[in-house]
């Protein structure tokens, strides 16, 4: 198991446990999860953890004032990696002012876009959690799908197809890209696309989006061009820690991106708070009609009720002149 707090970035999970009194057995390694089931009962005597009386992983204490340390020391650096973020994207609005400025070509789609939700999977971190969280908006507003890379095999994981398919090519499974989807090759912006290969060989039509920054960016791009009215994201990067951690240039042009189409962008844990499902009406409709059918059946068949069903028939023959 990875350390809780490494010095890096200022994450403070390990500090509030602490403060609440419960300790902590840090860098365990990946085996104490191999050897353990939930339910299973162990016990940690001097930075060991044991099974019964067998010894399956050997640790270390985190203490208070270790994690303090670390966090001035996450301050610090996040400081520094603040300022390398903000002079490399400078840099790159400089270079790449055409995703701003709105003059990059967009393949033609197929797929109708315009004034339709979009939901963007990348498969990150949370991305099960985040479409769970969001099922009843997905079936609700019917968005178009569109996976970044292996997110196409996450909406598949759900039970759904995607739409369209934006990446190099390298994380998506075979069934993904037969799926029917679209397929949109992420390339460099030169013309580039080492990821065409893979697709012309599995006999697969693919176009080309050309443009620098990450095939996340790619997806959002198209969306905005095409008219979306929306773009949900999930698994994608929303926060600063995220831009950072990445440590990679090409997070300048994805910070750019974020620029454009913040006006329609929403993550998805934003959706699941802010969407509540309730059920429509023609849903309610169709309830009460199914309901209203095996009770008619039973009334009807029922000696007790018989003679009533039949004064009613006479009634309205009488009434129409039947």
């Amino acid at each position: 198991m990875q350390p809780s707090i490494t010095g890096r970035y200022p994450a403070k999970g390990a500090y509030k446990i602490l403060k609440a009194g419960i300790p902590i057995l840090d860098e365990t390694g990946p085996e104490v999860f191999e050897n353990l089931r939930e339910g299973n009962l162990i016990e940690i005597r001097a930075n060991k953890v044991y099974a019964g009386k067998r010894c399956i992983a050997e640790g270390r204490e985190l203490c208070l004032d270790d994690v303090q340390l670390k966090l001035r020391q996450a301050n610090e650096n996040a400081q520094r990696e603040l300022d390398r973020f903000v002079e490399n994207t400078l840099e790159y609005a400089l270079k790449e002012k055409d995703i701003l400025l709105g003059n990059l070509e967009v393949p033609i789609l197929d797929t109708h876009i315009l004034n339709r939700h979009v939901l963007i999977v990348v498969r990150g971190s949370s991305y099960k959690e985040d479409l769970k969280a969001i099922k009843w908006y997905i079936e609700d507003e019917n968005p178009v799908l569109i996976g970044v890379d292996g997110g196409a095999d996450a909406l598949m994981e759900f039970g759904l197809k995607p739409d369209i398919i934006v990446g190099d090519m390298d994380s998506v499974s075979d069934d993904a890209l037969r799926s029917g989807a679209e397929i949109v090759v992420h390339a460099y912006a030169d013309g580039k696309a080492p990821g065409l290969q893979r697709v012309e060989e599995m006999g697969l039509e693919a176009r080309i989006i050309p443009m620098p920054g990450t095939s996340e960016d790619a997806a959002m791009i198209l969306a905005w061009e095409y008219g979306a009215s929306l773009i949900v994201a999930v698994g994608s990067h929303s926060n600063m820690i995220d831009f950072l951690e990445k440590g990679r240039k090409g997070m300048g042009s994805t910070f750019l991106v974020r620029l454009k189409v913040g006006s329609i962008l929403v993550d998805a844990r934003g959706v699941s708070q802010l969407y509540k499902h309730s059920l429509q009406t023609r849903y309610l409709a169709q309830l009460f009609v199914a309901a209203l059918v095996p009770i008619s059946i039973i009334l009807w068949v029922s000696p007790a009720t018989k003679p009533f069903f039949r004064l009613l028939s006479l009634q309205l023959k009488l009434l129409f002149s039947l």
